[in-house]
């Protein structure tokens, strides 16, 4: 009872002392904001076809089906053209600062906003990578996933350098961007178009909105630490808690595919990667999904190898060295699948749900080796060679609110 007893209090310290998973977090959030980022600056010159005023899903359409499914859309507030720009150029800008971590916890709660108000305003242009991305947007917004790899983390760094040497340091860009956006927040629940459909964005927009002055409030104005510690256990725990929901969403993914691949046919007898590869929409190199269909061996065992690693790798989670050759398998396949079926972004989405499960061990050496590169480069260089300021002679400590 005491070995059980200790095996509890020591899982529960885990959970609530620290956020798992800094640099999976980190890459996670990476490869998504630049899956999102670069569809919509692939798409840029079709955007008004797609989610626009111009395309074959009209407004009112779109407004007859937001009111059914409940969904919820930031451009249905409004039908005018320069709403919709505005609306698309936001998300480019909050798909790149995500990105680059900066302001992450912000960031990644208007990258949600953006990614639901485009994919809901026209649900027929999606695709599987779509969907993987609109369920991972309202998961990384529960994350704290800056920690590491970000301009956030930066920021801090040089914060604790600063204090450490007796420097005043204060966040005014902090409370400016969360005055801002609860202008317009105030304005669009006053306007009554917030909550026209579904509640939970909305709600979860004041939660976090709230969230954020309280927690200004407690690093400015506590007299002690426990309550500053009891926040930051309360983040760790929903955390812990996003970063378990996205890895068993990709089990999930994994596990519901290869058991329907089970169920067909095509799949049975080994001839299924075939077809797709004949298809004109996926054939972007004709010449070379020919040589891979040429031999029917070849196509077999790529039929059978995609049920197999879907359907067991929920289960090598359990084996470290399996789940790794399990997973650079699949990540392979996934960039096989950009490159000849010609479906880059779903590709880049699968890939960035993959790499929850990465080892933190090659993510600190791919660290390591992006840290050594850009030390080369001759900006990196020029910075390292600056001499350290001087510390005052007067030190004075104070709190940074909203830190990623």
């Amino acid at each position: 009872m005491n070995r059980f007893a200790l095996c509890v209090s020591t899982a529960i310290a885990r959970v609530t002392e620290a956020a798992l998973g800094p640099y999976q977090t980190a890459v996670v959030r990476i490869g998504f904001a630049a899956t999102w980022l670069l569809f919509l600056l692939r798409e840029f010159p079709h955007r008004q076809e797609m989610y626009g005023p111009d395309g074959p899903w009209s407004w009112d359409l779109a407004q007859q089906l937001v009111s059914t499914n409940g969904a919820f859309t930031a451009l249905m507030w409004s039908d005018g053209r320069f709403w919709f720009e505005t609306v698309y150029a936001l998300s480019v800008l909050t798909g790149l600062l995500l990105l680059l971590g900066w302001r992450t916890r912000t960031m990644s709660v208007l990258f949600m906003v953006g990614v639901l108000s485009l994919q809901n305003r026209s649900i027929f242009m999606g695709d599987g990578g779509d969907n993987v991305l609109h369920l991972m947007c309202v998961y990384l917004v529960f994350t704290r996933c800056g920690q590491v790899w970000s301009l956030d983390a930066r920021r801090a760094r040089r914060g604790r350098e600063a204090r450490a040497r007796g420097e005043h340091v204060a966040d005014r860009v902090g409370p400016a961007l969360w005055g801002v956006l609860g202008l317009a927040l105030v304005a669009v629940t006053l306007s009554g178009r917030l909550f026209d459909a579904e509640w939970f964005v909305p709600l979860l927009l004041w939660t976090f909105w709230l969230g954020q002055a309280l927690w200004w409030v407690i690093c400015r104005r506590a007299m002690s630490g426990e309550p500053r510690i009891l926040l930051d256990v309360i983040a760790n725990i929903v955390h812990n808690g996003a970063l378990l929901v996205i890895m068993a969403e990709a089990c999930l993914i994994y596990a519901t595919a290869g058991w329907y691949k089970i169920q067909g046919s095509r799949w049975q007898d080994g001839t299924a990667v075939y077809y797709p590869l004949h298809l004109d929409y996926f054939s972007p190199w004709p010449a070379l999904a020919d040589l891979l269909s040429a031999s029917g061996t070849m196509v077999m065992l790529m039929t059978y190898g995609t049920v197999i690693v879907q359907v067991a790798f929920p289960f090598t989670l359990f084996n470290r060295r399996v789940k790794n050759v399990l997973l650079a398998v699949m990540i392979t396949e996934h960039a096989a699948i950009a490159v000849i079926l010609g479906l880059p972004f779903f590709s880049l989405a699968m890939i960035a749900a993959d790499a929850v499960f990465l080892p933190t061990s090659f993510l600190r050496r791919l660290g390591g080796w992006a840290a050594r590169a850009r030390g080369r480069l001759p900006a990196g260089r020029d910075r390292t060679a600056l001499p350290k300021p001087r510390a005052p002679e007067n030190p004075e400590h104070t709190h940074v609110g909203f830190t990623a």
